[in-house]
Order: C-alpha cells, then structure tokens, then sequence
C-alpha cells in the first residue's frame, strides 16, 4: 500500500454555501472582505477531515479578474489576507501543509482565451514568487491547454518550492485535455520542470483513463474531481458565476470515496476534491483509503 497525501475539496463552493451571498464572478474573493474567518473555518473544517493539505483561496487572484470584477483592493493585500487564513488554520494541525493556488488566466476551462506564454509567464511568475515563501508548494490548478501548462513551468524556472501542476479533462474523455489536447502531451510537459502531475476539476468518471496515462510517467500523480453535472454552456460565457453549474445529486461522499479509491489502486498518491467536493466527501476518502491499507501523509 502506498503513502498518499490528501487535499482538501472545494473551498469556492463551499464559501457559497456557508456565505449565503450572491456568487458574483470574483465572490471567493469578494468573501474575504465580507466575511472575514470563514476561509479559515472552511481550511479547519478540511484539516478536521482528514486532509493533509488545503489551498489557500488565491485561485483567481489575477490582475485581469480583479479589474474586471471592480475590486480595488490592491492585489499583495488579497494574498496576504489569503494565506493568513490558511496559516491560521494550520496552526491548529501540526505537520499539516498549504499549497498555493494559482489558477487560470481570463477564465477557467477557456483555454481559447489563455494568453501566450510571453504573456503569461511574468504573470504567473508574480503569483508564484509571492506564495512561494509561505507555503509547501505552488499549485497550478484547472490549467485548460499545453500552452497553459508550458507558461506555469516557464514562469516557476527560479522558484525552489515544489510545483504541481493540475489539468482539466475533457468531461466525455479523459484522454483529453479541454482543449482537446492529448493529455500524454501534458504528461511530457509536466515532465519538463513540475514536481507532480494532476487532473481536477473535472467529472470523476473520467479520471481513471487520466490515471493510466500518468503511470506511465515517473511524476508523482494523482487526482481531484468536481461534483457539477457539467460545464453548462452558461458558464463558459464573459465573467461567469457558479449559479450558472448544477450540483449532481448521485455523487454522496461514499460515492465519491469509490472513486477515490479506485484512483490509488491505479497508483495515485495524490487525491482530493474540487468543487462541491465537501469535508464530509474528504472524511469519507480518508476513511476509504486508511481502509484500503495506504497512509494518509
């Protein structure tokens, strides 16, 4: 049986669900300012289930977001307030350990709106440099394309902390990237400077095929799934919000944890959850696996 590191679910859905606010385009920022403690509470909620490592809430801090959502408060002080919550969650698990998430540019799943990488890089570079100092590694989520991919690795060249790189799947076709991309080519530009390879933030039935192509690698893997029906079509629009996605109704945390599961037989040390994978799904994951023989770590 193997050592296997457990992330945390999603925290934007669960800001939602807690918050009781309107999802705005930027609202898991937005609810930072509004609701001071509740990242916190939520980071303490995943730590009590059982989950090694949580992200703290810095997927979408992005210049082009935050202009375009209206937020004026200046961007160091988003981060600062974000990994202060993460930090103070820490404080009550000790070992425990906090990726840094950095998540797309322009939008999510839209790999026909990423920029270059000349563009792209020093963008992320800026996030990455200021994450790095205080968490355990750099964690590049939902990331849509090979070019995506190519700009985290060119923009963390200089940075010691260890990167992740998590992709996004075609949600009818794990072989595939959401641009349609062959995930063994994202395999082979993991391999060029990531320290692990994951797929997230897609349908949990395609994760196995992601699974089997990343055995053949010699990355660390692994995988963390979305509870959503699908991508709607009203999400992949100008400045989306989350009400435009469905909750599925036949994905209960023991359902989940089957998935798991089957994840680390197929040699998957690195699992989790994405959005509305709740602490009851991360509990019954850990449960799973402590029964399946492997070490949470």
């Amino acid at each position: 049986m193997a050592d296997i590191t457990l992330l945390d679910g999603g925290l934007g859905q669960e800001l939602v669900h807690r918050s009781g606010d309107r999802p705005t385009p930027l609202w898991s920022t937005q609810v930072m300012i509004d609701h001071p403690g509740l990242v916190e509470e939520i980071h303490r909620d995943f730590y009590a289930a059982g989950a090694t490592v949580i992200a703290t809430n810095t997927y979408a801090l992005h210049h082009d977001r935050l202009e375009k959502a209206g937020l004026t408060t200046p961007l160091p002080d988003l981060i600062a307030c974000a990994l202060s919550e993460a930090k103070a969650a820490r404080a009550t698990k000790p070992g425990a350990r906090i990726l840094g998430s950095i998540g797309p540019l322009i939008a999510s799943y839209r790999a026909d709106l990423h920029p270059p990488i000349a563009q792209a890089a020093p963008l992320y570079t800026e996030l990455a440099q200021a994450l790095a100092p205080h968490v355990d590694v750099i964690g590049f989520e939902t990331v849509p394309s090979l070019e995506a991919g190519r700009a985290a690795i060119a923009a963390t060249q200089d940075i010691d902390t260890p990167v992740w790189l998590a992709f996004t799947l075609d949600d009818q076709d794990g072989t595939k990237l959401r641009s349609g991309e062959p995930l063994a080519e994202a395999l082979a530009v993991a391999q060029t400077g990531a320290d692990a390879i994951i797929a997230n933030c897609s349908a949990p039935e395609v994760m196995a095929d992601a699974m089997e192509i990343f055995a053949t690698g010699a990355l660390p893997f692994g995988g963390y799934a979305n509870g959503f029906t699908k991508i709607a079509e009203g999400f992949l629009t100008d400045a989306p919000t989350v009400d435009a996605l469905t909750k599925r109704q036949d994905l209960g945390p023991e359902d989940y944890a089957k998935f798991a599961s089957k994840w680390a037989s197929q040699g998957a040390t690195i699992i989790g959850g994405c959005c509305e994978i709740s602490p009851a799904h991360i509990k019954a994951v850990h449960d799973a696996l402590i029964a399946q023989g492997h070490d949470i770590v």
